[in-house]
């Protein structure tokens, strides 16, 4: 069993492996000609239960082989320019290249003596980003898991900076349409029931200021603190980018903690055209970013920026055995005294590969399309008598639903939207999210592959149209 260990006498069978694995990876997305399969739950559950894993298969072929009809053959292909549903961006090559290394020599980054370089490239992108946003030589962050552990940890901060004895007394406020990892953070940071306040939105999904100036005025009238305020440049169903430097002024006003939720949104710290649109963000406090959805990356690739290094400290633990106090004298450089997380892979690498091979620019080019093509959608489905659109993106994000003309029942059109939905995703032929708004079912294109073009938005549009249409004529005929 030796021989799978990866090491300077298995280097060959190493590379065998893992070029056999890219090339079939690569014939893959080469011959894919829709974003998903359509299989079901029940059709894949059996096959995938079936298999013994106490009987390993013992060659890296047949494994492949096995994986070609478990996983592959089926799996959800975000590269394609018809996937048009979550947060999932196709990933650029130099980062795939930079997962590979990372894997390989596994680098764990919570101490420098498990990192070396590794440690140094991190921080250096850390204060690339913070500069992008404006933050001040001061800044600092860490790179985490995801936009819920970023908006955790900015929240663990700012609770601890608000320095109660009353954690009841503590007041988040956040736009209704905000990302709910703000409330979960609410609940594992032990606050109370009653933590996290809504503030209601404008026709643009953007935070009313009015209603939070509001807000912050009734939560000192109550005697109660309010800890901080979490704006959103970017909204997960909307693409929605609240007022920052309105929202900046009243974090000051208050003294309160101003976290932005930039983890779609900061696509735009590298867009030539539009990086405007997120001005006020460095104004802030705290910052989440989540490179895996508008840089390009794979996932993992996030981080949590703050304006004051010092505030970091609440996230640190020494330990005799990983990072003694004595090394902060030694001015030893352990990741491990700013993150939630102990062992920690080097996610930082894909992003430097990227910027090394492609530059921000690169990245800012094809964010910057993504957004011109959303405006196009925008343009189309407003025209389109057969749809309704919500809100102009500031994004790429597109929130609609089909709207015939012979029916008027509210749930019945709802109907048509989901059926439509469920029946274009068990063809294969594209996948779209949904949400609600104001309890009514709609549709959603999240567009974050630059592939796709006006033509396939106008495709799947029609095949949306087509499904519901269908559902539509069935229902009259049932009811006759």
């Amino acid at each position: 069993m030796r021989s799978h260990l990866l090491n300077d006498l298995t280097a060959e069978h190493y590379r065998r492996s893992v070029t056999e694995g890219v090339e079939r990876v690569a014939a893959k997305l080469a011959t894919t000609d829709r974003p998903f399969t359509g299989v079901t739950v029940d059709a894949l559950t059996p096959r995938i239960d079936a298999v013994d894993l106490d009987r390993p298969l013992g060659d890296t072929g047949a494994v492949l082989e096995e994986l070609e009809e478990l996983y592959l053959r089926d799996a959800v292909y975000f590269h394609h320019p018809r996937y048009l549903a979550h947060l999932n961006c196709p990933v650029v090559i130099p980062a795939v290249l930079g997962e590979a290394v990372l894997s390989a020599v596994n680098s764990s980054l919570d101490t420098w003596d498990q990192s070396a370089g590794a440690t140094l490239i991190e921080r250096r992108l850390i204060d690339w980003t913070a500069a992008r946003i404006g933050l001040g030589a001061g800044a600092d962050g860490v790179f985490t898991s995801g936009g819920t552990q970023s908006n955790l940890q900015a929240l663990l901060l700012a609770r601890e900076e608000a320095k109660t004895d009353s954690p009841a007394r503590l007041r988040v406020f956040a736009s209704e349409v905000g990302h709910f990892s703000v409330q979960k953070s609410a609940k594992l940071l032990g606050l109370g029931p009653d933590a996290v306040v809504t503030v209601p939105v404008d026709h643009d999904k953007r935070m009313q200021t009015v209603a939070l100036a509001r807000e912050l005025e009734r939560c000192r009238e109550d005697g109660l603190i309010p800890m901080a305020v979490v704006a959103t440049a970017g909204t997960t169903d909307f693409g929605s980018i609240d007022p920052l430097p309105e929202i900046a002024e009243l974090c000051a006003q208050y003294g309160t903690w101003m976290h932005v939720d930039a983890a779609y949104g900061c696509g735009l710290l590298a867009s030539l055209k539009y990086r405007d649109r997120i001005d006020g963000i460095e104004h802030a406090d705290s910052v989440t970013v989540d490179y895996h959805k508008s840089f390009f990356q794979p996932v993992s690739s996030s981080a949590v920026l703050v304006r004051d290094a010092a505030t970091l400290r609440h996230a640190t633990y020494h330990a005799e055995y990983l990072n003694p106090r004595r090394m902060v004298t030694e001015r030893i450089p352990n990741q491990v005294d700013k993150s939630l997380q102990t062992t920690r892979r080097f996610d930082a690498l894909k992003l430097w590969m990227t910027l090394r091979v492609m530059g921000a620019d690169g990245v800012g080019e094809l964010f910057d399309e993504v957004c011109d093509l959303a405006e196009w959608g925008w343009r189309l489905l407003a025209a389109d008598p057969r749809f309704d659109v919500v809100v102009r993106p500031a994004l790429s994000t597109l929130v609609f639903r089909y709207v015939p003309a012979a029916v008027t029942d509210p749930a019945e059109i709802d109907r048509a939207n989901l059926h439509a939905r469920k029946a274009l995703f068990a063809s294969g032929a594209a996948v779209v999210a949904g949400t609600k708004v104001h309890g009514r079912h709609y549709l959603k294109f999240t567009l974050l592959n630059p592939e796709t073009t006006a033509e396939d938005i106008a495709a799947v549009l029609d095949l949306i149209a087509g499904h519901a249409e269908q559902y539509l004529g069935e229902s009259l005929d049932r009811a006759s």
